[in-house]
């Protein structure tokens, strides 16, 4: 899908216009331009490079899950899929969305089929949205799948929000301690460096001169604590999207106390609903196996998952693959089990999805409750260093001035 940059005339009100949408050719843009009620006067393919990518805006969660909600309900009232298409693109306030929809019409109506579309766009749609979405189509329970796919972006959406709102309180705070720190080390320190100057034969105490020796270098040498901070931040995450750091990175998330409990339990919310999501819908095993294991989001879940597909080519049930395996909380194979042997393991992944996603929320809430006072003593500690090394210069002077 290619984007392209247009002026046009509306041909309403006669005033030019100047947009950008996306389209798999110019003849298709100069098409989606008409349809839309303008008369295209130039069009060109947008040449910008990977830096003009990065500031590109993006779909968000909400707009998707709206997408999906609108379109659901306007195929069950018998709206044929470019009709329908249409009439969301036109209630979308969303820009990038927008153009999006415009580009799905624009495939839909010279025959590509609906999953096919939504393949041109990996980074809006995932291979869930895809595979549920092919499923419907085959099925003609397209309207099912997409309401499928919104009850599931709404779960996945609320358990990140959750947990971001839980490490957004720690974040302020240790900034707001690194603020405080800083105007302390570099301004207040030095006044006292300054009484001392004019005493003969006066020592600071060892914390002061410590503190002193951070306050020059940070005053002195700012821009290289800058650099290096975002050297190093930016270092960090490109070793992160390596696969070596990849694999450093979930192996802590798994098992580094105390987040380690609340992303085993994110990740078993999360392949359990993907489960339940697809097998509902009608996706074979294999393929929502295949699926799970893109969507987890960690190596070593994945590794666990496509081990358990191997086994399962051999023979053995979804419960006997993962029993056993250290990477899966063992309810998990417990209620598949329990699923396989009353044919009902959708119902069953359901519930442990459910169980799962209350169980995240209430660790969330336990970190919250252990990391309220960890900040405290940590807040206390710094402030008693700061002030010992205020006060006890200070102090020192007193006692010299009375003897």
């Amino acid at each position: 899908m290619l984007t392209y940059t247009f002026t046009a005339r509306d041909t309403s009100t006669g005033k030019k216009v100047k947009a950008q949408l996306q389209a798999n050719s110019k003849q298709a843009a100069a098409k989606m331009i008409r349809d839309q009620g303008y008369a295209p006067i130039d069009i060109n393919e947008e040449t910008g490079g990977k830096a003009f990518g990065i500031f590109k805006a993006k779909v968000k969660t909400k707009d998707k899950i709206l997408f999906s909600r609108q379109l659901a309900t306007l195929i069950n009232a018998g709206l044929p899929l470019v009709q329908g298409l249409r009439s969301v693109g036109e209630q979308t306030q969303s820009k990038p969305m927008k153009a999006v929809i415009d580009g799905l019409i624009s495939d839909v109506e010279t025959g590509t089929t609906f999953a096919a579309a939504l393949e041109k766009y990996p980074k809006v749609f995932n291979q869930i949205f895809i595979s549920l979405i092919a499923s419907g189509e085959t099925s003609g329970t397209l309207d099912k799948s997409l309401e499928r796919l919104a009850v599931q972006q709404e779960k996945d959406a609320e358990i990140m929000s959750k947990v971001r709102g839980a490490l957004t309180y720690p974040a302020i705070v240790l900034v707001v301690m690194g603020g405080v720190m800083a105007f302390m080390i570099t301004q207040v320190l030095p006044q006292v460096e300054v009484l001392y100057d004019g005493i003969a034969g006066a020592e600071l105490p060892l914390v002061t001169r410590i503190m002193l020796a951070i306050s020059h270098a940070i005053t002195n040498f700012w821009y290289l604590f800058i650099i290096f901070g975002i050297g190093g931040g930016y270092g960090l995450y490109r070793w992160s999207e390596t696969p070596g750091g990849k694999r450093v990175f979930d192996k802590v998330k798994m098992r580094a106390w105390p987040i380690g409990p609340l992303f085993m339990k994110l990740y078993m919310a999360r392949f359990t609903r993907t489960t339940t999501t697809l097998t509902a819908s009608g996706v074979p095993l294999l393929q929502v196996l295949d699926i799970s294991a893109r969507a987890i989001n960690n190596v070593y879940l994945s590794e666990s998952i496509k081990r358990a597909s191997e086994k399962i080519k051999s023979g053995k049930s979804l419960s006997e693959s993962i029993h056993g395996d250290p990477n899966f909380l063992p309810l998990v194979p417990d209620m598949l089990k329990i699923g396989e042997q009353s044919g009902a393991m959708e119902q069953m992944m359901d519930k442990a999805a459910t169980y799962y996603e209350n169980e995240v929320d209430q660790q969330i809430k336990s970190i919250s409750t252990i990391i309220e006072p960890v900040l405290m003593v940590i807040l206390g500690l710094v402030a008693f260093i700061i002030v010992a090394a205020v006060l006890l210069p200070v102090y020192g002077l007193a006692g010299k001035s009375i003897l």
